[in-house]
């Protein structure tokens, strides 16, 4: 269950999920799918100020 959860969030992986959309190994209906199904965490969001570097230190 675990490999299975870990090899999906790999595939679903932002940095590579459009690369697979573009060679057919993801369907967009299948992406679409699993962002459906991806809770909302809009509660944990902390808005950012990109004039005040500070932020980031």
């Amino acid at each position: 269950m675990k490999l299975r959860l870990a090899l999906e969030e790999k595939l679903m992986d932002v940095r590579v999920r459009d690369r697979l959309v573009a060679e057919n190994k993801i369907s967009k209906e299948d992406l679409k799918k699993y962002i459906e199904t991806l809770p909302d965490e809009t509660k944990n969001a902390v808005p950012l100020d990109h004039e005040d570097n500070n932020n980031l230190q």
